[in-house]
């Protein structure tokens, strides 16, 4: 009972006037203890003396501690510039009780204000001892009644530098922390074996399953700042093959006000171990293109169009239109966009295929620039829903970018996928066949029409990211459709910087794709998010094959076959070169599709294989139109009289 009364009250703070009382009480003791010591702990000494000198000793004190203020912190959250301030009012005591002595002896008051100065010196340093420690002892005691009945978590810090040293103040620096640091871990030999702090430093090799084991260590967390990509990544694949869960301190330029707060300490994602350092773009080209112009973003709602819109908004624009036909993902950004101080933007509900309501917006917002980002993606919801596929990726692509045309727009930036090329399913042929459009209109001459091509975008809605994270927090098993399927991926931010420089540096006619690294395999990106959660694979989740769906590839590509590129002023960013097209006939062809589409024709796919002759369907039923060899409209003949076995 009483202990809980202690533990109640305790997290109250003390009156700064009660710390001032202690403080004075110490230093009183303090200065009898001086006189002991000076004389041998005897009582060869006036006492009389030091019963009117202590008053004296105890105002001048008390002057300096109102000075310095030293009295006003919070004893349980004592540090070093506490310790400064206790020093600082020492020294000034410590002073004008030395002015006191000295004016005493020129003007001869009273013969009792003589105070030997080997007692102020001793009084000093016993004074500054003895207030540093008992803020310490207070502070431990605070802390020792806290920790009765809390469980701690044993870590380890990885990186015995300045960002570790930070971290492990940031975390164990409040009474409320369930975090107790047995250690950091660093491949410097001069650190290893010896204490920062009272904390041992271990070297890489001490971190073994029976170490953890017998420490009862649960997390593990990587505080290095300053790493390059690549060496990040295998630091981390080692850690998450032992049984702990792998934390990771963010950039310190991203500190609140400069200080690291526990609640900034997440959990390794899998983005932070892409394969390759992230994308940075210069942004002052960006800046001037977008300086006062009227923005239309398409799809503003989704993944890569929201991701559009935010950065958008920390531009200098003259209006933003946002226009998506999904409600609540629209009301979301917009609420999320006034939290955070946007307000010059307009969301509006609408379907990129309402040519009439489009063409209405057009009229009425006259937008300098269109960012075109909605689109079906999903593979293989496409495959046997085809009538939609080529109504919103193709007429919907067909309707914005011809409005654009007509109302005079400066810049038409197109969002295409790696899955255009050399396209094997339904989707991937519909985007190619939106960017052979955008490709005829470029030939108008007046609208700038650019084309933007990048691979999966991790965290996106319906990637395999958020899928394994799903499945995972359901116990498995996590699904895959092939044991070596690959895929490139790049982040959301990166790849909607990439569509604002690509509007940005595009005169027209451009397919802008960027250097994305290795692909990864999807096999090893499962196995990892396994380990990134603390589980084992397979002990705890296991990862089950289900085979190829309907229009999927095992590898992606960027650059159809027959395409090469060109080197911009990015070294990550190249200009595909496409070969040329019979745009009079791709024209007549799209406008067949399209109306062949729109009275429910059963020959849309094999319209769509006439158009891109590259497209041979995989794992589809839709591979029956590739038996036969079909006219292409440039005139050649399509490669894909047989039925491709996917290996």
């Amino acid at each position: 009972m009483i202990q809980k009364y202690l533990a109640y009250n305790s997290q109250r703070y003390a009156s700064k006037w009660l710390v001032l009382v202690i403080d004075l009480a110490t230093i009183g003791c303090s200065f009898v203890l001086s006189y002991l010591i000076r004389f041998n702990l005897t009582l060869n000494f006036k006492v009389e003396n030091l019963l009117v000198q202590l008053p004296l000793v105890l105002v001048t004190a008390l002057i300096a501690f109102l000075i310095v203020g030293s009295y006003k912190g919070v004893v349980r959250h004592t540090g070093v510039r506490d310790v400064y301030n206790i020093f600082n009012a020492v020294c000034l005591s410590s002073i004008l009780v030395i002015f006191v002595v000295l004016a005493n002896r020129m003007f001869g008051i009273l013969n009792v204000f003589t105070i030997p100065l080997s007692i102020i010196i001793i009084n000093s340093l016993i004074t500054f001892i003895g207030l540093t420690a008992s803020r310490f002892v207070f502070k431990s005691i605070y802390n020792r009644m806290h920790s009765m009945d809390k469980a701690y978590k044993n870590v380890l810090i990885y990186g015995a530098g300045d960002s570790g040293v930070l971290t492990h103040g940031a975390i164990t620096s409040h009474a409320q922390s369930k975090y107790k640091v047995l250690g950091y871990v660093d491949r410097d030999p001069k650190k290893i074996g010896k204490n920062i702090n009272g904390v041992p430093v271990f070297s890489r090799k001490s971190l073994t399953e029976s170490f953890i084991a017998k420490n009862n260590i649960s997390e593990i967390i990587f505080s290095i700042q300053n790493i390059d990509a690549t060496r990040l990544r295998k630091t981390v694949e080692g850690l998450v093959d032992l049984p702990i869960v792998v934390k990771i301190v963010p950039p310190i330029e991203d500190w609140i006000n400069g200080e690291l707060k526990v609640s900034q300490i997440k959990q390794v994602q899998i983005e932070d171990l892409l394969d390759r350092p992230p994308i940075k773009i210069k942004n002052s080209k960006i800046e001037m293109e977008l300086l006062n112009k009227t923005i239309m973003v398409t799809g503003g709602a989704g993944s890569i169009g929201s991701e559009i819109v935010r950065q958008i908004c920390s531009y200098s624009y003259k209006s933003l239109i946002i226009i998506d036909s999904a409600e609540s993902a629209l009301y979301d950004l917009q609420q999320e966009l006034k939290q955070n101080g946007c307000h010059n933007f307009i969301p509006i509900v609408s379907d990129v295929r309402d040519k009439n309501r489009m063409n209405a917006l057009f009229m009425e917002h006259r937008p300098n620039m269109v960012f075109h980002a909605a689109a079906y993606k999903h593979v293989p919801l496409m495959e046997y829903n085809s009538y939609e596929a080529i109504k919103i990726n193709i007429a919907g692509t067909k309707t914005v970018a011809d409005l654009s045309l007509v109302h005079g727009v400066e810049k038409f930036v197109f969002v295409s996928t790696d899955k255009a090329v050399n396209p094997t399913n339904v989707m991937g042929a519909s985007k190619r066949i939106a960017e052979m459009y955008i490709s005829c209109m470029q030939k108008e001459n007046k609208t700038k029409f650019i084309t933007t091509r990048f691979g999966n975008v991790l965290g996106s809605n319906g990637s395999v990211i958020p899928l394994f994270r799903k499945q995972i927090e359901k116990g498995g098993p996590l699904t895959l459709t092939h044991k070596d399927i690959t895929r490139y991926f790049m982040t959301i931010p990166e790849a909607s910087q990439l569509v604002l420089e690509a509007g940005a540096m595009g005169e027209g006619g451009e397919i802008f794709i960027f250097d994305m690294g290795e692909s990864v395999k999807i096999f090893d990106l499962a196995k990892n998010m396994i380990k990134l959660s603390g589980l084992r694979y397979p002990e705890d989740i296991d990862i089950k094959i289900t085979g190829l769906r309907p229009g999927e590839k095992l590898y992606e590509e960027l650059l159809a076959n027959g395409e090469n590129t060109m080197p911009t002023y990015h070294q990550k960013i190249k200009i595909s070169k496409v070969r040329e097209l019979d745009y009079a006939k791709v024209r007549s062809k799209i406008d067949e599709l399209c109306i062949t589409n729109m009275f429910f024709n059963g020959n849309t796919v094999k319209l769509m294989k006439e158009i891109v002759p590259e497209y041979v369907s995989k794992n589809s039923d839709l591979c029956e139109f590739d038996e036969k060899s079909e006219a292409t409209v440039d005139g050649s003949k399509s490669n894909s009289n047989l039925k491709i076995v996917q290996s």
